[in-house]
């Protein structure tokens, strides 16, 4: 039977039910046909129209990737998100509600390029598909842009940028999703691939949304990064290194795994990233299972390399830093929707959501380890705990004041500011050699001193948070996503300092100022940024 998990600053009121060490195997089909004959339980994932109230706001979630300074075994770190060679790190911003002309809800993503000063929508670039040399075609409801990462996969010295999809349709395959990666170069992003899923994925099925995380690392230490990519359906598997046709050295479908959210990190310190599954929600668990991966299923026995599940964790979506800075990589999940939006038998997380702590070491993550748990009650954390928060529907690890620990900014979208239902906000809460920490913890709004705009009803402010060094100074520029903010949606940068962000001269980037289209759907500028997020 599953323990309590230690939280900071209270009590555990989570009612936790155990979890066996068996494996969780999610809705693919392949599993259904093996369980039978081998006996083994099927947990299925929760679909929202199984789960959510009839009063849920559309949930606007991220994924993976970079921490401003990376820790041994963070993939390519030398170019992550340098899609120009210029020395600096480039923001990607997913507008997956951009109109393509008279399409609406095609999507897009802007880059804006990472120079001394930062960013700005002058310099930039905007992605489609109907850009030139991307495949595909901007369709409507494809939501491209909706998931964004990057990683150098070609290994020629630029990072290459990952989108992904999840609404697009292929062949009678409705919502089947894909994942584009877009290559960098001196010039910046040219050219681009799709990453074609194993043959069986998805088989008999529908709305499976490829693409709605996907996650980079290097993973065997060659140098060349892996993805994986989540989904509705199966997890696939991609080893590098890939050719600009988009083929990867090898590939393979983990069917045995729904996980919605794909994480990558070195927990362990030998240089090379381990795997962690996030189911999302389950019928079983609406938490969220947590499964450190082990490899490949073997072809004919799906025990082979059989998942470790951490029966202590939860997690919708996560990220890796080093946040104790002892090498060692820490994983940071966030569970954001609470009983006010599941409807279920099991357990959602602490009132307003809540993210967890597991820390790396020598072992790395193991199955032993009770996560440390902070939410808007903990002593210390910024505002107050109320139901439907979303606190963790983002989040985002970096060092924000070059003191040698990794922060973790943390996106609560649905807080309300006042009377103004859903306006958002975002916490800032720091790394320390004690490991992360409510000392010195900071919560921002756009009612925030020194923040632009106002906060406004339905604004969406903290859907999407990244942190990253965009100027080079050593420490992290904190970016914060408001996609419902007017017609196009804004993000909010603000530079990084020995004592945080600095408020006074940060700025509201819009995306009609950075070239999105916008018509009759709202453009939703700021829903991804290259830190995790994942659909439930």
């Amino acid at each position: 039977m599953a323990g309590p998990a230690t939280v900071a600053g209270g009590p555990d009121h989570s009612n936790r039910r155990g979890r066996p060490y068996n494996l969780s195997c999610g809705w693919c089909v392949q599993w259904d046909v093996h369980r039978s004959r081998l006996g083994v339980p099927l947990r299925r994932a929760v679909t929202a129209a199984a789960v959510l109230t009839a009063s849920v706001a559309v949930t606007l979630t991220p994924v993976t990737s970079s921490a401003a300074a990376p820790y041994k075994g963070a993939n390519t770190a030398a170019v992550q998100d340098d899609f120009n060679g210029d020395g600096y790190r480039d923001l990607a911003v997913g507008a997956p509600g951009a109109a393509n002309g008279t399409v609406e809800e095609a999507g897009s993503v802007v880059v804006l390029y990472g120079s001394a000063s930062s960013v700005s929508t002058t310099r930039r670039t905007v992605i489609t598909q109907a850009t030139t040399g991307i495949p595909g075609t901007a369709e409507e409801s494809d939501r491209f842009g909706r998931t964004v990462t990057s990683a150098d996969l070609d290994r020629d010295g630029y990072a290459d940028l990952l989108v992904g999809a999840p609404g697009e349709d292929v062949g009678d395959a409705a919502s089947r999703g894909s994942v584009t990666v877009v290559w960098g170069g001196p010039n910046g992003l040219q050219g681009g691939a799709n990453l074609t899923p194993p043959a069986g994925y998805g088989e008999d099925r529908t709305y499976c949304r490829f693409g709605m995380s996907i996650a980079t690392g290097d993973m065997n230490g060659d140098g060349a990064p892996e993805v994986g990519v989540g989904s509705g359906c199966a997890v696939v598997s991609y080893s590098g290194p890939f050719t600009r046709t988009g083929q990867a050295a090898s590939r393979y479908l983990e069917w045995r795994e729904n996980a919605r959210g794909v994480v990558m990190g070195d927990v362990n310190g030998d240089g090379r990233a381990e795997r962690f599954y996030l189911a999302g929600p389950t019928d079983g668990d609406i938490r969220g299972p947590v499964t450190l991966d082990a490899g490949a299923p073997g072809a004919d026995d799906p025990f082979v390399n059989q998942g470790v599940e951490l029966p202590y964790a939860d997690g919708h979506a996560g990220q890796i830093g080093d946040l104790n800075g002892d090498g060692y990589g820490d994983l940071v999940t966030g569970i954001a929707g609470d009983d006010s939006h599941f409807n279920a038998p099991t357990p959602a997380a602490r009132r307003g959501g809540e993210i967890q702590v597991l820390y790396g070491s020598a072992q790395g993550i193991t199955a032993e380890q009770q996560p440390k748990v902070f939410h808007q009650d903990t002593a210390g954390v910024p505002g107050s705990a109320e139901w439907g928060d979303w606190f963790g529907q983002s989040l985002s690890v970096g060092d924000v004041n070059a003191d040698g620990y990794a922060d973790v900014l943390v996106g609560s979208p649905e807080e309300a500011i006042g009377s103004r239902a859903s306006a958002g906000a975002a916490v800032l809460l720091r790394g320390s050699a004690s490991g992360l920490t409510t000392a010195k913890a900071a919560g921002y709004t756009q009612d925030t001193a020194g923040v632009p705009g106002t906060a406004e009803t339905g604004d969406g402010f903290g859907a999407a948070v990244h942190l990253a060094d965009l100027n080079k100074d050593g420490k992290a520029e904190a970016v914060v996503g408001a996609p419902t903010e007017n017609s196009d949606g804004c993000v909010w940068v603000a530079r990084g300092s020995a004592s945080g962000p600095v408020l006074n001269g940060s700025v509201n980037l819009c995306g009609k100022s950075a070239g999105i289209t916008v018509r009759g759907i709202k453009g939703y500028f700021g829903a991804a940024l290259t830190s995790p997020h994942v659909e439930n």
